[in-house]
């Protein structure tokens, strides 16, 4: 459940706090007063989109933070285990967000994204709003609705593993078949290809060695006249070699008398021998260049194959040989793709049966469990004052597909929810046939139509925040009082929070918050109070009477708020087992 929620610089709010209670929270207050910016602040700590919008003006930057109480074992902590997180019993969000509109969120003191607040965020709290009862209307909605008050989650998840499975093996099959069909072409290209990169071999590196070799080669007139001049110089007739030989000989015979000098002699030899080494050296250079006259025109031949390669597989040798080893495997493959396809027919024949088992046993327990909850959710409209209606939970199998590799099963499109379409239809009144939400409910059957199912659904859903916001819409009187009650029979089972115009509602609450706007010079601020004792008397006459309350309207108030909590004190409806196990009420 929500310990507390805070939220400062947020719209209209400098400064929020506000420590839920178990049971039935209210928020109330004038229109405009600031009551939504409560549930903005809670869609914002729960991954919703942050604005520049959500900063108060003349600040830098808003801030929300919200605590949760939870079980570390819950299904809603599963993204957190999933990551390698210690799931712990208490949960801190905070949401920053700058008046340029970027935001940052931290989950448990740590930086996190968006949406991973929003991937815990179902688990956390649900929002049963206007906009969701809209959404009431569309029919891909109903089958998880059903799902759930049935508790078919595990299985369906299975399902749609296998599922998964036939769709990746028909996917690998079509696309074989497709290769299949242009199998020759396409090994003649390959081979092609790969013949083309075999007859020039080349290897790494080899083309920076050709570059610098080809470089060499087109100066190899000028190197041949400095070569040859520089051996000339060195080893003709009178040469550097002839005289330093000279020298040598002078030194040694010195050196006979004088041993002093025979370290000179030494270095001047040493030097004679490096200086005949060197025309050595020059003299091969001189044959090597003669010995192949045409490398030139090899070099140039061999880099333009090589460079034509790199063109297409490029830009490294490294880059061609991949390449040719990717060619090669793909030869492969079309060569084996016949047994290939083979095989993963085989296992597509092999697996299909069993999810169609699976599929067809899901549909089996959803019409089991249709009529169930077609019952329960017009008796809990009886009990909010539309007691005529009748509501039919209709599940009709998927039209299959005209393709023939399409899935089915049973004659029905097999798809990872299974082969059902399901759709709720609705009779507000005896004597008219049901007909689809979306054509018949008006803005309050559609709000009651909402809670009922909530509170069908409420003691199988996983403990967590309710949020009723202003589902009241379009009703008023004696089912406002009924609407009050459903809505505290709700927080039985979970942690609610509503936010309500309606007295009869608002009496009901175990925690009454009430948020109130006032003047800042020229900016608007709203703040919330918690109301208790007189305080909240108070609040629920002004709901009552208006702007002026009267001695009638607050006695009228405490009679309605003494009420409500006997009311809520006794047992709203008698409960039984169903087959499940699970508590329902008849």
């Amino acid at each position: 459940m929500l310990s507390v929620l805070r939220a400062k610089n947020f719209i209209l709010m400098d400064e929020l706090e506000l420590a839920l209670e178990p049971g039935l929270n209210v928020l109330t207050g004038e229109t405009g007063a600031g009551k939504s910016i409560v549930v903005g602040a809670l869609s914002l700590v729960l991954g919703g989109r942050a604005s520049a919008d959500h900063v108060r003006t003349g600040a830098d930057e808003a801030e929300v933070e919200a605590l949760f109480d939870v079980d570390p074992q819950a299904p809603a902590l599963e993204p957190l285990r999933a990551s390698g997180e210690v799931a712990p019993s208490e949960i801190s969000i905070r949401r920053v967000v700058s008046s340029t509109g970027r935001s940052r969120a931290y989950l448990n003191g740590k930086l996190c994204t968006a949406a991973e607040l929003a991937a815990i965020a179902p688990g956390l709290v649900d929002v049963a709003s206007q906009h969701e009862s809209v959404a009431l209307t569309d029919p891909s909605t109903h089958l998880d609705h059903l799902d759930r008050f049935a508790n078919l989650q595990e299985e369906r998840a299975a399902l749609a593993a296998q599922v998964r499975e036939l769709e990746a093996l028909q996917e690998s099959i079509r696309a074989l078949r497709a290769k299949e069909k242009t199998r020759a072409e396409r090994e003649a290209f390959l081979r092609f290809q790969l013949q083309a990169i075999d007859d020039v071999g080349p290897k790494t590196g080899e083309i920076e060695a050709l570059r610098a070799e080809r470089s060499r080669l087109r100066h190899a007139g000028k190197l041949r006249d400095l070569v040859e001049r520089a051996a000339t110089r060195l080893d003709a007739e009178e040469g550097l070699c002839d005289q330093l030989g000279r020298v040598v000989a002078d030194l040694r015979a010195a050196a006979e008398l004088d041993p002093g000098l025979s370290p000179t002699a030494a270095s001047v030899a040493a030097c004679f021998a490096e200086l005949r080494d060197a025309a050595a050296s020059a003299a091969r250079y001189l044959d090597s260049e003669a010995a192949e006259p045409n490398r030139l025109e090899t070099i140039e031949e061999r880099l333009y194959r090589i460079e034509t390669l790199l063109r297409q597989h490029g830009p490294t040798e490294d880059d061609v040989l991949d390449a040719r080893a990717r060619l090669a495997a793909e030869l492969d493959e079309l060569a084996g793709a016949e047994s290939k396809i083979e095989e993963e027919e085989k296992a597509l024949s092999e697996r299909l049966p069993p999810a169609r088992e699976r599929a067809l046993a899901l549909s089996r327990r959803r019409h089991q469990a249709a009529d169930e909850l077609g019952r329960a959710i017009g008796g809990e409209l009886g009990a909010l004052g539309m007691g005529g209606a009748r509501v039919l939970v209709e599940v009709e199998p998927l039209p299959a597909k005209e393709e023939a590799a399409s899935l089915s099963a049973g004659g029905a499109r097999l798809t990872a929810s299974g082969i059902d379409r399901v759709e709720f239809l609705i009779a507000p009144n005896k004597g008219i046939e049901p007909r689809p939400l979306r054509k018949i409910a008006s803005g309050g059957e559609l709000s009651r139509a909402l809670l009922a199912l909530k509170r069908v659904l409420a003691e199988s859903a996983p403990s967590r925040l309710y949020v009723f916001d202003e589902v009241d819409t379009g009703v008023g009187g004696a089912v406002a009082e009924r609407i009050g009650a459903a809505i505290a029979d709700v927080a039985g089972h979970h942690q609610v929070l509503c936010i309500t115009h309606l007295a009869p509602i608002a009496a009901f609450a175990s925690a009454h918050f009430a948020v109130e706007k006032s003047a800042d010079g020229e900016i608007s601020k709203s703040h919330v109070l918690c109301l208790r004792g007189d305080a909240r008397v108070r609040e629920v006459a002004r709901m009552l009477s208006g702007a002026k309350v009267t001695s009638a309207s607050l006695a009228a108030a405490k009679e309605m708020i003494d009420s409500s909590a006997a009311a809520t004190r006794q047992p709203t409806r008698p409960k039984r087992r169903t087959q499940a196990g699970r508590s329902r009420y008849s």
